[in-house]
This record gives structure tokens, sequence and C-alpha cells, in this order.
């Protein structure tokens, strides 16, 4: 059985965040013996491939032959991190994400461009994907939902959907004031995209509103609410996975990846 190539740190230069960026690319088993365009799944956070232990993950997908063959960018993120993950549209009340509409003009006008001149993939929506871990799950949310024309599906782990506007001693508002819920609430339903998410029960142990069940839990939950209220279904749009015992870290980021990716790319 032959396994997954690693390609690393690859280097591009954005004009848009000012900087270089590194990425890592996993190519699938008998990558030159293919000739179809392969599916891409971008991963934020890509410095951490190997704490997710994701070569391991996908080398024993495929040799169980779970998965379809696809290409995997892992996009290395530096100091600039809360910068540069978030909301385009707006950063947060502390101004954290101020940066995130030029990494997400980086992600399709500059990445997405060069990973589809440089390997055999396709540039179809179908077959673009993103994800991540915590911040890095709400940019990778928010690229996906804001560039529907080139992607359509996202995995969510642990994601920072509580993203606002307002400090909770200023007035906060669960309704009005969690940035990705209302520009979902805002936004066009969008033929094809379908959504995954991941929580742990142990994600953390903040209850803002004391109703018993953990803030990451609440805001994903209600997250999952405000697609279901613009025309998505669960099970055939939206997948929401928990994970008993789950904390907020790779370990529980890991376990649940071949969850994800078999429900992304799997072969069933």
């Amino acid at each position: 059985m032959q396994k997954v190539s690693v390609i690393k740190n690859q280097v591009i230069s954005s004009k848009f965040l000012n900087r270089t960026v590194v990425y890592d690319i996993i190519l699938p088993p008998k990558y030159h013996d293919l000739n179809e365009n392969l599916k891409v799944l971008y991963m934020n956070d890509g410095q951490d491939l190997e704490q997710l232990k994701i070569e391991q993950i996908l080398n024993n997908l495929y040799l169980h032959n779970l998965i379809q063959p696809f290409v995997f960018i892992g996009i290395r993120t530096n100091e600039n991190r809360l910068k540069e993950y978030g909301t385009k549209a707006m950063p947060d009340y502390k101004n954290r994400g101020n940066l995130a509409h030029a990494y997400n003009d980086f992600v399709v006008n500059e990445l997405f461009t060069e990973i589809v001149s440089t390997y055999k993939v396709s540039s179809l929506k179908e077959d673009n994907y993103f994800c991540g871990f915590s911040l890095g799950g709400l940019s990778a949310i928010d690229i996906v939902w804001s560039n529907a024309d080139k992607f359509s599906k996202v995995g969510v782990f642990s994601g920072s959907f509580w993203w606002r506007k307002k400090a909770y001693e200023d007035g906060y508002d669960d309704h009005n004031d969690r940035i990705m819920h209302v520009l979902i609430r805002n936004g066009k339903f969008n033929v094809g995209q379908k959504f995954w998410f991941e929580c742990g029960t142990n994600d953390e142990t903040d209850d803002r509103n004391g109703n018993g069940i953990i803030d990451s839990i609440d805001d994903t939950l209600d997250l999952i609410k405000e697609l279901e209220n613009k025309g998505y279904r669960s099970k055939s749009d939206i997948e929401y996975v928990e994970m008993v015992g789950g904390e907020h870290n790779q370990k529980t980021w890991s376990e649940a990846m071949p969850i994800f990716l078999k429900w992304l790319v799997g072969t069933k």
C-alpha cells in the first residue's frame, strides 16, 4: 500500500497580508497516476499537522479505502493569528480579526489560484472545502460562507462562535451580538453548501446563561439553528458531532478528524 506524500514548507508571497505564508501539502497515494481533478481540503493552523496526526490518519483511511483521493493543504499561521482569523465583515469588540478580510482575500485570490494552477485539482466549488479549529474554525466557516462560488463544505472543530460585537458588561445580547450568527441570519441560502461541527463536552466550563450547557456547545447549536432557519437540513446538510469528554485541544480534534474526513470525502 502506497502512502501519502507530504510536501512541507511551500511558500507564497501575499500582497493582501503583506507577508510570506508557509503551507504544507499532502498528496494522496499514487497521486502521479491519477488523471482526475482532485478535491481539495484547506485547513487553518497547518503548523499543527503533526500534533493532529494528519499523515497517520490519512494513511489509515486510505489503507482501508474509507476516503476518496484528495489534496490536503495545511496553511500555517504566525503571530498575526488573532488578527487574521475571524470574520471578514468586521472584527470583534476588541478589534481582533481586523485582518480577516485580508486573509480571506489571500485564500481566495492568491492561494486558491496557486493550488489550482500547480496541482491536479478541481477549481469547482463542489470539490473545494475548508476546515479549522477554535478561532481557525470560525475563520473557516466565514471563508466558506462568504465565498459560496469557491467552497461548498466546511468542518468546524470547537468553533469560536462566541465571537461578538460587544463585551458582556456593555449590554451584550446573544441574539444580536454574536457576529457569525448574525452574518448567517442576514445572508442567503447557498445551494450545495454543507456544514460539519464538532464540540467536546469538556471544551470549556463557561456557561454565561446558566442553562447547564457550556457556551461552546450552546453557541454551536444556536448557529446550527440559524442555518436551519435559512433552509439547511440536519443530517443532509448539517452534521453535528459531540465528543463525550472531548476537550479544546489537538488530541480531541485528532480523534474527531477521521469522522470529519469520512463525512467529507468518504467512499460510502
